[in-house]
Formats: structure tokens, sequence, C-alpha cells
């Protein structure tokens, strides 16, 4: 007890030549003597090694060092109060902090769009993982293995034997769709897709589709290509200049892709349209039969179309950029131009 006597003592002569030379030194002595770890509540808790005949004796000397404590503190608690009044002095004749609104990405811009006009027409969306396995990616599309057709596509595998991969292409959500056998069949299939492919102003390893879906009695080629006129002139405007002309898909026959006039050079050529005048937005056809028969459709009961676009192809035609790699980049000075499309 006679050291804690001590103690007591110093910390007293070491009270009384305090001086705060502001708010924040005033706040240092309540934490190092007041405070829930300070010596006041330290001290006593060195009560119960005080022995039992001397316990009172060294309460009323701790009690009186608290007081003396607390005193000195109260003593220039003006400081305090000044500091507290200097805080909260708002100026409410000043004007607000601008509130900086975010913007929607482009890509999600034109995504959300597609929806739209598709949803207007009949048409759901379908979702499926980016994670495929080989049927529903490749075979089922007609394209089985060692299929030419298969090397259009420079795939991320994931595994072999079983092949698992990153899907290359949206249409592995309509194969699912199609095994569920609910028919009449009317959807669009959103989503990323990957390709190695080397990274340009025109490709990128990954990118985004839209894929179409349409499976019924007596769906025509009239109707794939009166759905994907409706589809230009609400995305692009009435007076785009459009034109279909053959191609070859393994999973449509026969197959066809769409251009339109490159926004960007106005048809005059340049590095996104390759000099042509024309932007290649997507490829399309009729289901090919054993695409049907694969999934358990009737291919002589039921036809359909299909289509395919990239997301990236259409935002870059809308809005007249020059560069893909910008989608990615994340470039806050780009995508800040984009505050006025939401």
């Amino acid at each position: 007890m006679e050291q804690l006597v001590q103690q007591i003592a110093a910390y007293k002569d070491e009270i009384a030549a305090f001086t705060p030379a502001g708010a924040a030194d005033l706040e240092q002595y309540r934490i190092k003597f007041l405070g829930t770890k300070g010596i006041v509540k330290a001290l006593f808790g060195e009560m119960k090694q005080v022995p039992n005949d001397r316990k009172k004796e060294f309460g009323q000397i701790l009690n009186e060092f608290k007081q003396l404590a607390e005193a000195k503190y109260e003593q220039f608690s003006e400081l305090k109060d000044n500091a507290s009044a200097s805080d909260s002095h708002i100026d409410y004749t000043l004007p607000a902090e601008p509130h900086r609104l975010g913007t929607r990405h482009p890509i999600s811009q034109v995504r959300n769009k597609i929806i739209r006009i598709f949803e207007r027409l009949g048409f759901t969306i379908a979702e499926g993982p980016e994670i495929e396995d080989d049927w529903h990616n490749f075979t089922a599309l007609n394209l089985p293995e060692n299929h030419p057709a298969r090397d259009m596509q420079d795939t991320f595998f994931i595994s072999k034997n079983p092949d698992w991969l990153l899907r290359t292409q949206t249409s592995s959500a309509q194969v699912r769709v199609m095994e569920a056998g609910k028919l009449p069949i009317r959807i669009i299939s959103p989503g990323r897709v990957y390709r190695n492919e080397t990274i340009s102003a025109r490709a990128h390893c990954f990118f985004h589709q839209v894929e179409g879906l349409y499976i019924d009695e007596n769906v025509s080629f009239a109707d794939l290509k009166q759905t994907l006129y409706h589809f230009v002139k609400e995305m692009f405007g009435e007076n785009t200049g459009i034109r279909f002309r053959p191609s070859y898909f393994p999973f449509t026959e026969p197959s066809a892709e769409m251009d339109i006039v490159c926004f960007i050079c106005g048809g005059t050529g340049c590095n996104v349209c390759k000099q042509t005048g024309w932007v290649e937005i997507l490829g399309c056809g009729m289901v090919h039969p054993k695409v049907l028969a694969n999934c358990g459709i009737d291919p002589e009961k039921y036809t359909g179309f299909a289509f395919g676009m990239g997301i990236e192809r259409i935002t870059m035609l809308k809005y007249q950029i020059k560069d893909l790699r910008l989608f990615s980049e994340n470039d806050v000075r780009f995508l800040e131009q984009f505050e006025g499309t939401i």
C-alpha cells in the first residue's frame, strides 16, 4: 500500500503542475487520468491488493485524488466548450457541395435498350452459366468434335475429358431452353462470352452478346427479316442503310449476316468498317434441323430462326466509338461522357 500512496503523491504533483495549452492538451489529460483506461480507474482496481484493515484509509486517499483530477479538468473546461462551439459553427448561407451522379456503363445502356426492343415483340430473357460443357456450347449446336467450324472460335478450356470451357456464345442458354421442351419459344439470351483473340480496336478476349431464338410452327425467313428490320430501325433510326448477305453458320441453314452503313465514317471507310463503309452487326438464319433434333424438338413440325449480335459492336456504332478497348479500361473521363444518356 505504501508504494501506491507514493505513486498517488507523484500524480498529485503532476496534476498541480499541469496547464493545458489548448483543447487537445486538455483532452489528453482527460484520457490519461479520467478515461476508462486512465490512472484513476487503474488505482481503484488496486483496492483488492490492500489489506482489509487499511481499505478504508486507502479509499479516502483515492477519493481525494479522484476529486483533485476532476477539479483540474473542470478548471479548464472553457477550452473544451470553445472547441465544441468552433466545431459546430456552420455557415448555412454557403452553397451546398455538388452531388455527383454516377453513370451507367454504355454497354449496360445499350444492352437494356436491346432488351426493351425485343420485349415489345414478345421475347423473354433466358440466361445461362458462363462456364459450360462441350454439349451445350458446341455439340448440340451441330458442331461435333473435329468439326472445322470449331476452329472459328479459339476457346478458353478449363478442363479436358470431360471438356469444360468459358462459353464462346450465349447460344448455350438457348440450348438449355430448347431442352426444356416448352414450346413455342421466343427468347433473347444476353450475357458475357469469351474467346482467345488478340485484343485490338475491334476485338477483345471477352465481350457481350445478345442472341435471339424463335421456334414455333410455320416460322419463316420472312419473319426473321422483318424482326431484324424492326430492331435496326428502333435502335439506329428509320433511315439506316441495311443489307443482308449470305453466310455460313453450322447451327442455322440458310444463314445470313446483316450489315448497316458505318455511322463512324458515314460509309466512306474507316478502321472500324475495314474501309468498306459497312459494318456487320449480327449473324442470323433458320435453326438447323439437326439442332432441333439434338434438343428433342421435332424438325418436321417446328421451325425457327436465331440471331446473335455483339453488344460492343452495336454500342460503337450508336455512340461512334472507334476503339472497343475503351469499354473495359475503366477510364472515368470516358465513362462520364454518358451521364446525359441515362
